[in-house]
């Protein structure tokens, strides 16, 4: 086997860190700073802490509010155009993953001019893209960890992969504090993906003992927090845990790539708006029975990582820890209540299996099992 592994940006990581946002602007050659992060945030009171934090450091600074909880590809291009006109500067991406994923597309699409979002296929090869400083107020995309995001294409209801190496975040700025006025059910939609990525890590056919090392660590993290944090908001030490684990899980999907169940949640999302954690929350556990004969041995590893005693099937044994976790933080539903029609169960299987994450699945499925899948959650 042959490796390569690229060196991860820097992570600043602890309470209380966001307070030295200035000197890590400074410290990329910086004095400006465009913020990117979206239409709610503001409400939290986190924008206004940030804007005190860089106008206490005399930092000139312009706020980009315009990101919705799926980013569009117009959306990234009225950024980009924003990020053009306000000129050279750190971009600081300050939100969930839809405002981390948004602010590397905007940052791509300022540095080449003409570009449009809907064209992110031709960027992978492009370049110029501004520096990042990644600020997470969830715990779960691990969207700080790496230089590409998905946006919507609202015209043609599919999902687009937009990134490069050149937007990968300098540095992420973990600050669990950020995290502790988040909604219960927000912490377990994001809880939920970060330990899909653990999980489908593992389990991919890009895993390596890299990425493997990364993800068992996050997805024991994940899974013994997930439940404190979700069932109090305000414990800072769950809190911390979770960012962390959430963190580690970033780094060994960035290395890995994912499988089936993000290809069946990018469909969901695409097809009905549905949140993403509670899009892969619908068919988490299904996959991982559908794929258990060719993911035995990281099974077995996900569910030592959860604890699991001994066990005769550990895939069976790790299934039943997931459904443990899903049940503890009452994410789980089905189609049916996210908006799904019977009739839409062939669309949206088809765009699963054409979506470029299902080609790294352990098994791979056909337009017509995923169907099958989909109609037994339904």
């Amino acid at each position: 086997m042959r490796l390569t592994v690229e060196p991860a940006g820097r992570t600043e990581y602890g309470p209380g860190v966001v307070a030295e946002l200035p000197g890590f602007v400074a410290g990329l050659g910086h004095r400006r700073v465009f913020v990117v992060t979206d239409r709610g945030l503001r409400a939290t009171g986190i924008v206004g802490r940030v804007e005190k934090i860089l106008a206490g450091a005399g930092l000139e600074h312009a706020v980009h509010e315009d990101v919705g909880p799926n980013p569009s590809t117009a959306e990234l291009d009225r950024g980009a155009a924003a990020l053009r006109g306000f000129g050279d500067s750190v971009v600081l991406a300050l939100g969930g993953g839809s405002a981390l994923d948004a602010a590397k597309g905007i940052s791509l699409l300022a540095g080449n001019p003409g570009a449009a979002a809907a064209d992110a296929g031709r960027l992978w090869d492009a370049g110029g893209g501004l520096p990042l400083i990644a600020v997470p107020t969830t715990a779960g995309t691990g969207a700080e960890t790496n230089g590409f995001g998905v946006a919507e294409d609202v015209c043609a209801r599919r999902k687009v992969y937009i990134g490069h190496s050149s937007v990968r975040p300098r540095i992420a700025v973990l600050d669990p504090e950020l995290t502790l006025g988040l909604p219960a059910r927000i912490t377990a939609a994001t809880g939920l993906d970060a330990l899909v990525h653990g999980i489908e890590s593992l389990a991919s056919r890009g895993s390596t003992p890299f990425s493997a090392a990364y993800a068992a660590q996050a997805v024991g993290l994940v899974g013994r927090w997930l439940p404190v944090a979700y069932r109090d908001g305000g414990d800072l030490a769950a809190r911390a845990q979770l960012m962390l684990g959430a963190h580690l899980a970033g780094h060994a999907l960035t290395l890995s790539g994912l499988g089936l169940v993000h290809g069946i949640g990018h469909a969901l999302t695409a097809h009905t708006g549905t949140p993403h954690g509670v899009a892969l929350a619908a068919v988490l556990e299904e996959v991982m029975a559908f794929s258990a004969a060719a993911a035995a041995e990281a099974y077995e590893t996900a569910a030592r990582a959860l604890h699991v005693p001994s066990a005769a099937d550990w895939a069976s044994a790790a299934i039943e820890a997931v459904r443990e976790i899903s049940a503890a933080i009452e994410i789980k539903r089905p189609l049916r209540d996210l908006g799904v029609t019977r009739a839409d169960i062939p669309a949206i299987a088809a765009d699963a299996v054409a979506d470029a994450v299902t080609k790294n699945a352990p098994r791979l499925p056909s337009a017509a099992e995923v169907a099958d899948l989909l109609h037994s959650v339904y």
